[in-house]
């Protein structure tokens, strides 16, 4: 659910950096081929899938070294690095994948791909159905972050991982992280859950729904059949803004902007744009429209929403019963999306368990998107917790 909008980027991060991954080149695999179909949650089939992801470093002989990145609502499979030496801007988390940072790539083998349902390059609602040479629009099966999981851990198997070193992942790129350990136990040797929560809360939801009816809303979506077409780009941008939101905090609003006011020095008493808040989330909003597909927000917003670990267990604490990954779970202070309390709900159910988890709330102004800015104590964390699991459980055997 966090944009990639914020990310600062430091000099050491261009493409000829001694910290960069430089130029990479995006990957695309048929996970699924006819005749062979995925059974997604709903309960319908789905083929063929296609999955695009990105590598970072090497995977090492013992193939024990490996990182998955998980990405949240807004991202993709470009983690790191740049596609072009003339790129602006880099991957979406290019501040913690890299030479010397903690996702280091000089030890770990890091891959990052897109969701299932997504539009860049993964199979979704934008994607051609075999079926009518058309694309799919809503004739695309509803998915969740378990079919996302499920198409992952195909990628995974046909890239020689048996077993990962961890899975880690922000907000939606959490809970996707939470599910690999609950659905492959003996898959994942840890986990890093950041800004994430086991259950999405009503408030959660209820922000995704006014987002997706401001996109339905739109007469250009056309019961999603607009390829081709004009797009309802003012419907997903109304969506984007209210995300955005939630991504932020009053405190961090209220430095950045306040009540200035956005190239006037008095009020003009209209509807056009007077404060600098209103001109930020327009941007934001104009910007995402030329990335992002509308049709993809309306199904990874739902796949948010279905999104419960306890779902087909009687608790939480029976969810993690079988879990045999270690646990860093990180909140952030101002997080008003995904507050503390989720994440503490979540390590007592893995405590409960037995499950060794490590805890830390981060004090910070930036709300939910802090996860995806430059913070020492984040990375730190990080880094600690990768060195400790790499030496002392990925070469171990997991139980059978």
């Amino acid at each position: 659910m966090a944009t990639d909008d914020e990310i600062r980027v430091s000099d050491s991060s261009r493409c000829d950096g001694e910290h960069s991954v430089g130029v990479v080149v995006p990957k695309t695999w048929r996970a699924v081929e006819p005749p062979d179909e995925l059974e997604l949650d709903c309960g319908e089939r789905l083929s063929p899938i296609t999955v695009a992801y990105e590598t970072y470093g090497e995977l090492n002989a013992a193939r024990d070294n490996a990182i998955l990145v998980e990405h949240a609502l807004s991202g993709d499979a470009h983690v790191a690095g740049y596609h072009h030496p003339d790129d602006r801007k880099p991957g979406w988390w290019d501040l913690m994948v890299g030479p010397g940072k903690p996702l280091d790539t000089r030890y770990y083998y890091v891959i990052c791909t897109n969701v299932l349902g997504g539009c860049k390059g993964t199979t979704g609602p934008s994607s051609i159905d075999p079926r009518t040479g058309e694309p799919y629009g809503l004739s695309f099966p509803l998915v969740t972050i378990g079919d996302m999981v499920r198409v992952q851990e195909r990628l995974v198997s046909h890239l020689g991982i048996r077993r990962l070193l961890t899975v880690i992942g922000g907000s939606m790129g959490g809970m996707q992280a939470l599910d690999w350990a609950v659905r492959f136990p003996d898959r994942v040797a840890s986990v890093i859950a950041l800004a994430t929560t086991a259950r999405l809360s009503a408030q959660a939801i209820a922000f995704n729904e006014v987002g997706r009816q401001a996109i339905m809303a739109d007469p250009n979506w056309m019961e999603g059949n607009y390829y081709g077409k004009a797009t309802p780009s003012a419907g997903l941008a109304i969506a984007r803004m209210i995300g955005h939101i939630t991504y932020l905090s009053d405190e961090s609003m209220h430095a950045k902007f306040g009540r200035r006011l956005q190239n006037r020095d008095r009020l003009g008493y209209g509807f056009g744009t007077e404060f600098q808040v209103e001109s930020y989330l327009r941007y934001q909003g104009d910007s995402f429209v030329r990335r992002f597909d509308a049709n993809s927000y309306l199904y990874i917003t739902k796949a948010n929403d279905y999104f419960d670990l306890a779902n087909g267990y009687r608790s939480l604490l029976e969810a993690l019963e079988r879990v045999e990954a270690e646990f860093l779970v990180v909140s952030f202070s101002s997080d008003w999306l995904f507050p503390t309390y989720q994440s503490k709900d979540l390590v007592r159910a893995l405590q409960a368990n037995g499950v060794p988890t490590t805890f830390m709330e981060i004090p910070t102004s930036y709300g939910h998107d802090a996860f995806l800015l430059e913070n020492a104590q984040l990375a730190e964390t990080v880094t600690r917790f990768l060195n400790h699991v790499h030496h002392h459980a990925a070469a171990k055997e997991p139980a059978r």
